[in-house]
């Protein structure tokens, strides 16, 4: 049976229940124990500055952000979106009366109302879960919030020819959401260049697999 690439109902990129209370359990053993060591690096590669201004899309527990703090001084703001509610009692949790981070329901489908306010952007394993259009949409977010000469920063699976991979990849990906097969064959630096953004740096993990790409929004002409 053929994936319907703009069927929104076959993403699984909504973590609920169990799987969500749990996630960070789940993603570090799924990995081999891999993951703590790798989202540190990936965190580590995205050159937090001490007072940078951060969104994050799709915070999901607040791990990610966590790591991120300690590149931080009390000059920052990070503020984090989701809408997933064991997600964001788990994030709010980790940041109850934190001096500089916020956590807050919100889709980052929708339009949101920030304009040239963050230094980076950031999104983990989030984007290739969404039907083409909302990814567009979720970048078109990116780009309106960041300042101009700010990065977009995605930490996702890399573009590669799934039909030529190898089969434990395939077999992989066949567990994952069906939209992610959509994503790895898209050109995410052509489409990013066309949504206002350039300067890109790429660093690879998992064998190529994975990568962490950031993407300067272009300045102002």
């Amino acid at each position: 049976m053929t994936t319907n690439y703009n069927d929104r109902s076959v993403s699984k990129v909504e973590v609920t229940g169990s799987e969500a209370r749990h996630y960070d359990f789940f993603m570090n053993v799924i990995t081999g124990g891999t993951y703590p060591f790798f989202i540190r690096r990936s965190v580590q590669e995205m050159h937090i500055q001490p007072e940078d201004k951060i969104l994050v899309l799709g915070a999901g527990t607040g791990r990610n952000i966590s790591l991120m703090n300690k590149y931080l001084s009390e000059g920052a703001h990070v503020l984090g979106l989701d809408i997933g509610p064991e997600m964001l009692e788990q994030a709010q949790r980790r940041f109850t009366d934190h001096p500089y981070v916020s956590i807050e329901n919100q889709s980052i489908v929708e339009p949101l109302p920030y304009q040239g306010e963050f230094d980076k952007v950031f999104i983990s394993f989030v984007l290739h879960g969404f039907i083409q259009e909302d990814r567009l949409k979720i970048i078109a977010n990116a780009q309106r919030a960041l300042r101009p000469g700010g990065e977009f920063i995605i930490l996702d699976y890399n573009q590669f020819d799934m039909e030529h991979s190898p089969r434990l990849v395939q077999f992989i990906f066949k567990m994952e959401c069906p939209l992610a097969t959509d994503f790895v064959e898209r050109d995410l630096e052509s489409i990013l260049r066309e949504q206002g953004f350039d300067k890109f740096r790429t660093h690879p993990h998992y064998r190529g697999y994975v990568r962490l790409l950031a993407a300067q929004k272009k300045g102002e002409n």
